[in-house]
């Protein structure tokens, strides 16, 4: 409706698409159909693209079985990827999602975000490491001059 009031005002659609953020194209479309049947026809527009696959409530049981964790789902290990993110949903729901479209869901439908892993080893000893560097180091470094090569 605010690309109605734009083009009342005689704005273009280059600007009408600026201002609300949308391409060139789709401004255009709903100019024609303003044209054609005035502001009716643009609320008459309907849902634009394909119908969701998955009902929000089988989402919510897809997000239950992933806040369970990636072990209590039969992974070896608790970290999350795509895939098996998109098994998890395929056995919930029955619906097969490729992994590029399982970050989609998983960012916009359930609002989670990509989470790095820590680097560190568990298993580092930064004792060790340092006695390393202060001891056995300078002996490699001594013995690897550029004479001795």
């Amino acid at each position: 409706m605010q690309a109605a009031d734009l083009f009342e005002q005689g704005v273009t659609p280059a600007e009408i698409a600026r201002r609300l953020g949308v391409w060139h194209q789709i401004v255009s479309d709903w100019r024609n159909v303003w044209r054609r049947s005035g502001r009716d026809g643009l609320r008459a527009a309907g849902r634009a693209g394909r119908l969701p696959k998955v009902k929000r409530e089988q989402l919510d049981q897809v997000e239950t079985e992933l806040a369970k964790g990636a072990e209590s789902n039969g992974y070896p290990n608790d970290v999350w990827t795509l895939q098996r993110v998109a098994e998890v949903i395929e056995r919930t729901t029955g619906v097969h999602y490729h992994p590029a479209r399982v970050w989609y869901i998983l960012r916009h439908e359930l609002g989670w975000s990509w989470q790095r892993p820590a680097r560190r080893a568990t298993e580092r000893n930064d004792e060790a490491i340092h006695q390393w560097v202060k001891k056995r180091w300078p002996q490699l470094k001594k013995g690897q001059s550029a004479r001795t090569r």
